[in-house]
C-alpha cells in the first residue's frame, strides 16, 4: 500500500524542511511513501527545500487556484492508495504519525481521517485554545458528525475519485466533502494521537481574511448559520473574558491580553464578513481571499474597523 502525502505550498520555506525531515523519519507497517507538492507560485526557496528532499511537484497559477482545486490537482498527480494531506505550516510531533493517521482507513473502519492540530509557545494563546476545542486529546474512531480538517488529514483515493473536492469553496473544502460523505454512509475518524504542530504566522488583517473565506465558504455548506453583530459582541466578550481566565490559571505569559483581544475581534468579525459575503467572488474578490496584499495601514490596525453594514438587497441576494 502506498501514502501520498500532498502538500499545497506557497512560499512555505519557514517550516518545509521541518515538516519534509519529519517526513522521511516516517515509521510504518509496509506503507509505502511518497511526497507531493502543488505549487502556486513559490518565490521563497520552497521549491529548492522541495527538490532537497525528491518531492514530485505540480503547479497551479493563482489566476485558477482554489483550496479545492489545489488538492484534486494533487491527489491526481499522486499514486498513492491513501491521500494524506497536510500544511505546509504544520510539522508532525512523532515518527508514527503517518501510520497512526491512515490506521482507520487501513483497517476499514472510515474512510476519512483527520489528526490533532497543536500550537507552540509562538502560537496565540486564542488560537491554541480553538485547536484545543475542535482537537482534542482523546481519538473519537468513527466520529459523529463531519467535521474534518485537511491541514492533517487522509483520505482513501477511491473515494476521492467518486467524490472530489469542491473546487468552487472559499474554504472548508474538507468539511463539504465530509458532510457529502457522511449522508453517503462513509465513516470520518479523529485520531487524537496523530497530532501536528500547526505554525501561523499572520498579521492580524491576515487572521481576519482567514476567518471570513472560512465563514464565506460556510454558507453554501450550513446555510442556516447565521451570525448578527450582537453575536460577534457576545462571542468576542466571552471568548477573550474564557482566554484571559485559562491564560491567568495556567501561567501563560507568551501571549499578551491585548493580542487576545485583538485575534478574538479579528475572528469574529471576519466570520461575521463572511457570512453575510455574496457566494459568487470576481477575481477580485477571489485574490483577495486567496492571496491578500495586505498594505502598511491594514497592518497597523485593522482589527479597529467597525462592523460594515450589509444593505437588505444584498442580504437577499446572498441567500440565494
Amino acid at each position: 500500500m502506498r501514502a501520498s502525502i500532498v502538500i499545497r505550498t506557497l512560499n512555505e520555506a519557514e517550516y518545509l524542511d521541518d515538516l519534509l525531515l519529519m517526513i522521511g523519519r516516517q515509521r510504518t507497517n509496509g506503507i509505502e511513501i511518497e511526497t507531493v507538492l502543488v505549487d502556486s507560485g513559490s518565490t521563497d526557496g520552497t521549491l529548492a527545500i522541495a527538490e532537497r528532499h525528491g518531492c514530485r511537484v505540480t503547479t497551479i497559477t493563482k489566476a485558477e487556484f482554489s483550496f479545492g482545486l489545489s488538492l484534486n490537482r494533487g491527489c491526481d498527480f499522486a499514486s498513492g492508495d491513501i491521500l494524506v494531506f497536510i500544511s505546509g505550516h504544520c510539522v508532525p510531533v512523532g515518527t508514527d504519525w503517518l501510520q497512526v493517521l491512515c490506521q482507520p482507513l487501513v483497517d476499514g473502519v472510515a474512510s476519512y481521517s483527520y489528526g490533532r492540530q497543536i500550537g507552540d509557545d509562538d502560537s496565540n494563546y486564542s488560537e491554541r485554545r480553538i485547536f484545543a476545542k475542535y482537537f482534542p486529546d482523546t481519538s473519537d474512531i468513527p466520529q459523529e458528525g463531519f467535521f474534518c480538517n485537511n491541514a492533517n488529514s487522509a483520505l482513501l483515493r477511491d473515494v476521492w475519485e467518486k467524490h472530489p473536492f469542491d473546487e468552487t469553496l472559499t474554504g472548508l473544502e474538507d468539511m463539504e466533502l465530509a458532510k457529502r460523505l457522511v449522508g453517503q454512509g462513509h465513516k470520518i475518524a479523529y485520531v487524537a494521537e496523530a497530532p501536528v504542530f500547526h505554525h501561523h504566522q499572520e498579521s492580524w488583517a491576515q487572521v481576519r481574511r482567514r476567518f471570513e473565506r472560512e465563514a464565506l465558504a460556510l454558507r453554501s455548506i450550513m446555510s442556516e448559520v447565521h451570525l448578527s453583530r450582537l453575536d460577534v459582541l457576545r462571542y468576542v466578550l466571552t471568548s477573550v473574558i474564557g482566554d484571559w481566565r485559562a491564560a491567568a490559571r495556567n501561567g501563560v505569559r507568551s501571549t499578551s491580553r491585548m493580542d487576545m483581544l485583538r485575534y478574538r475581534w479579528n475572528q469574529y468579525l471576519g466570520s461575521y464578513i463572511g457570512n453575510h459575503e455574496h457566494r459568487r467572488l470576481s477575481q477580485r474578490a477571489k485574490e483577495r481571499f486567496f492571496y491578500p496584499q495586505v498594505n502598511e495601514k491594514a497592518e497597523q490596525d485593522d482589527w479597529l474597523r467597525p462592523l460594515r453594514r450589509t444593505p437588505p438587497h444584498e442580504s437577499q441576494q446572498s441567500e440565494g
